[in-house]
């Protein structure tokens, strides 16, 4: 769809699946733009309204923003723009297959006039995405056809008839179907979800989770991650099942095991007719004949069942009507009569219109995707069964007289169900109990037969026909007759005992600088009490000790690696700026959500121009904290203090500017018992304010990664990671004794402020890669840097930032360096080679840097050779990598007496001119 050129243009679409930057909820978004149609309200196409009116009546019922049917119509009759009307045609067009989808905003993009995000729910992705084609699509064609030669535009023509809707909604209806649920898994889901479980599709059928990490479920229609795998064999084992259920002494029908037709005729010598054949290991009653009167039929019966299986149970037929008895966590939940697919004659009418009739049931469809099945005449079983009424297909029962089209009562070949809940005998219920029991399932179907299920079958005969696993329940949902019955909340209660826990603790943090380190310090703590804890940023995905992903896992793929890990029992979670921009967040909310602060980076890129977009953005995560979470936010930087107003849970703040220094506005949230950590001025204590009581967590010095306190950004870092697991219930002593042992090593730490200091100078590795994170390095170095000695800084920065922040970078390299080596990204992400080079030497050049000062080197392992071969005893040399893991072994395999030949200083470059 994306760069059509029909008058209206797609620039982007996006499927949000969770918070976004929009709303909370899961929606698409297409951003449209509008061209010369800008100038073009509805108010202004004639008959465009009506036009659509006619195609779609639905949308009269639309309330928009009045919040009444008919607000819609209203906003069109007084103008309003196409985008807007599009957001409506592509959630009506979703209804009109089937979805529940009513929500939706239109708005205008900031700055660029004629271009609109459109959002709107969805229920599949694959059906949303087609919708919103298919509306704009619709919306195009119905416009007037003069504007075409008013404004020059390659319109379609218009369409003509209702025809091309229902052509539109079957497309959609057809992803939808491709794509849903079965209706037992989506009732399990539905009832998950009424609780507040979250739920993840594991592939494209029905595996599904339920909760997160350590506290997972999983789900396979009404199959459990409880149900034993010998129970499920046994079940499918017919015979074996039999005799299990025979051998504590529950009634069921005698019968033998066979391979071939003279096997089955002499086994039958010794039954009683009639008979039953089905396939031994069948399923969905496919292969099962009954009523089976004399060996030619018993013969006929083989067959049929052979053709499902290799081997074939004969059996006595017990008397009785069907009846599936649902057995949950070993109580009965549910009951139903099973009946057969029938109609009744007319004596007008032949069977195939009478079964086109029963067909034509909204509730029927193909398979399992509905609650009942469409009857099927087109095969053998169905053939044979009309023959023994002296009926074909064609042919016109009498007035009155019942044609049974199955001997089997399965919902999968037609059947239909009469909820018996309310009538079953207790011993009856009893007999099923036992049965589930005796085979071991935790999620069984009974089939029991009984000619009248309210009195015992032991003593009406009957018995137990045959006991499933994964038993369907959509007989049990919606009965043809009789009452619903709530069987998929018994299943999540089983899953989830009330009381219990789906949910691992989730803290996402966010921010431009700070998030690795505070992720890294938060997992520590936790880890040191003993938990596993999944982590995500920057450098990878680490579940425990283990890192199992090497790559940049700050966005959504990989926190949900994280959530489905079985061994997670806390999950810290890197959100940068992209991954929400892209799809939103991975959960639907979190228990901790800390927002650093908002420097400039990434600005000018996916519609993010200001520090105020960028905070926009940010705020996704402290809007995700639940009810009862802690939103943790910076009381230093003015962006995320505004963002209070809108965060979830109630807010801890933590500050670097305690004592006299502290901003009122934390003094009064302290004063009204609000968390706070505050670091004292007087002795670098970090200080722990909550509900009236105060607590000195340890000082800075205390913790190694702030290098004795000279760190203070890493102090800035353990004042957010202490305001985080504090919210998260861990004590005081423990998050002290934990960061007492937090070391900004490469191995705790990688890429953040690691420290080598075996080559006679020291060596800083540090992923500083905006601004603000280089000045707080220079400070640093500067501070640590012994009387006497120079500081080499290599330095990059992204290709796809600003100029002015490329510049920026130079500028402060000059301030805080003595000696700067300028290099290039991997990549430059789209800057032609050098240009980043040429910037960062025109920013030194403003700050006054003298040219000899300044190398220039190309590539990353170039530079840190340069910058390394530059030092002198006692010297320091800040590298700042893009590949942290290769330049850190760099670092440790540098032979001082091997030092390379400096490369002589570069000229700075002439600005580009033109």
């Amino acid at each position: 769809m994306s760069g059509v050129e029909i008058g209206m243009r797609v620039l982007e679409c996006a499927v949000y699946r969770g918070p976004h930057l929009y709303s909370a909820r899961p929606m698409i978004r297409i951003q449209l733009d509008l061209g010369p149609l800008e100038a073009f309200p509805t108010s202004a196409l004639p008959g465009f309204t009506d036009r659509l009116l006619d195609q779609l009546p639905g949308l009269a019922g639309h309330g928009c923003s009045y919040g009444r049917p008919g607000g819609l119509v209203q906003r069109m009759q007084d103008g309003t723009w196409l985008g807007h009307v599009i957001e409506h045609v592509a959630l009506e067009l979703q209804t009109r297959a089937g979805a529940r989808t009513t929500r939706g905003k239109t708005r205008s993009v900031k700055g660029r006039p004629g271009v609109y995000n459109i959002l709107y729910v969805y229920e599949g992705e694959a059906a949303g995405r087609l919708a919103g084609r298919h509306a704009i699509e619709l919306v195009q064609a119905l416009l007037p056809p003069d504007l075409t030669r008013l404004e020059g535009l390659d319109l379609i023509a218009p369409a003509s008839a209702t025809g091309d809707v229902e052509r539109r909604v079957d497309a959609i209806r057809a992803a939808r179907k491709r794509e849903a649920f079965g209706p037992s898994t989506a009732a399990l889901v539905d009832a998950a979800r009424r609780r507040g479980i979250p739920i993840q599709r594991l592939n494209d059928q029905s595996l599904v989770q339920l909760g997160w990490g350590a506290r997972q479920r999983r789900l396979r229609a009404s199959v459990t991650g409880g149900t034993g795998l010998i129970a499920a064999e046994a079940a499918g084992n017919k015979a074996e099942a039999k005799a299990l259920l025979e051998g504590v002494g529950l009634p069921v029908a005698r019968g033998v095991v066979v391979r071939t037709l003279e096997e089955a005729l002499a086994g039958a010598r010794r039954l009683r007719y009639p008979l039953v054949t089905k396939p031994l290991d069948g399923n969905h009653g496919r292969g099962v004949t009954t009523g089976l009167a004399d060996a030619a039929a018993l013969a006929l019966g083989f067959e049929e069942a052979l053709r499902h299986g290799r081997r074939v149970i004969v059996e006595e037929q017990l008397p009785g009507r069907d009846h599936r008895i649902l057995v949950i966590n070993g109580e009965v939940v549910a009951v139903a009569e099973r009946v057969p697919p029938q109609v009744v004659g007319d004596g007008v009418r032949s069977v195939s219109d009478l079964v086109a009739e029963v067909n034509a049931d909204p509730r029927r469809g193909v398979g399992h995707e509905a609650v009942l099945t469409r009857i099927r005449l087109d095969d053998v079983a169905a053939l044979d069964i009309l023959a023994r009424q002296g009926l074909t297909p064609d042919g016109i029962p009498a007035a009155g007289r019942t044609v049974v089209l199955r001997t089997t009562a399965n919902l999968s070949s037609g059947g239909s169900a009469i909820d018996r809940t309310a009538d079953i005998h207790p011993d009856n219920a009893a007999i099923a109990r036992r049965a589930a029991r005796v085979i071991g399932l935790d999620v069984a179907g009974i089939d029991l037969l009984a000619p009248d299920i309210a009195k015992p079958v032991r003593d009406t005969g009957g018995g137990i026909v045959e006991v499933n696993a994964a038993p369907g329940l959509r007989m049990h949902l919606e009965p043809s007759v009789g009452e619903a019955r709530d069987v998929a909340g018994p299943v999540i209660d089983m899953l989830y005992p009330r009381g219990s826990r789906a949910r691992i603790p989730i803290l996402a943090i966010t921010g431009t600088n700070g998030k690795s380190t505070v992720g890294r310090m938060t997992a520590h703590v936790f880890a040191r009490q003993g938990r596993t804890v999944g982590l995500t940023n920057t450098s990878g995905v680490y579940i425990g000790d283990e890192q199992v992903s090497a790559a940049d896992a700050s966005g959504p793929k990989s926190a949900r690696m994280v959530l489905r890990d079985p061994t997670v029992e806390v999950a810290v979670l890197e959100c940068a700026r992209g991954g929400i921009l892209r799809e939103g967040l991975a959960f639907d909310r979190c228990d901790v959500g800390a927002v650093l602060n908002v420097q400039p980076d990434h600005l000018g890129l996916k519609g993010v121009n200001s520090l105020e977009d960028l905070a926009d953005v940010k705020s996704v995560v402290a809007e995700s904290v639940s009810r009862r979470g802690v939103s943790v936010l910076n009381a230093d930087d003015p962006l995320t203090i505004r963002m209070a107003r809108h965060a979830g849970g109630r807010v801890g703040w933590f500050t670097l500017r305690g004592g006299p220094e502290t901003p009122p506005f934390v003094l009064r949230h302290i004063a009204e018992g609000g968390l706070a950590v505050v670091l004292d001025p007087t002795d670098d204590s970090l200080v722990l304010h909550d509900r009236g009581e105060t607590t000195v967590v340890c000082r800075a010095q205390d913790i190694p990664a702030t290098l004795g306190g000279h760190a203070r950004f890493n102090v800035q870092n353990a004042l957010a990671a202490i305001a985080m697991t504090h919210a998260a219930g861990v004590a005081a002593a423990d998050i002290r004794e934990a960061l007492a042992s937090f070391h900004s090593t490469f191995e705790q730490n990688p890429g953040r402020l690691n420290i080598h200091d075996d080559h006679g100078f020291r060596v800083i590795l540090d992923y500083a890669h905006n601004p603000d994170a280089l000045r707080a390095l220079g400070q640093l170095v500067a501070a640590v840097k012994p009387q006497g000695a120079r500081s080499i800084a290599m330095v990059s920065i992204p290709g796809d930032r600003r100029e002015s922040e490329i510049r920026a970078m130079g500028e402060i390299s000059a301030e805080l360096f003595d000696i700067l080596v300028f290099r290039e990204t991997p990549d430059n992400r789209g800057r032609p080679k050098g240009d980043v080079m040429r910037l960062m030497s025109e920013g030194a050049a403003q700050a006054g840097c003298d040219p000899s000062r300044i190398h220039q080197v190309y590539e990353e392992d170039d530079a840190a050779l340069a910058a390394l071969g530059l030092a002198q005893p006692d010297d320091v040399v800040v590298l700042m990598p893009t590949r942290v893991s290769r330049v850190w072994g760099m670092v440790k395999g540098f032979r001082p007496s091997r030092r390379q030949t400096p490369p002589d200083p570069a000229p700075i470059l002439e600005p580009a001119h033109g």
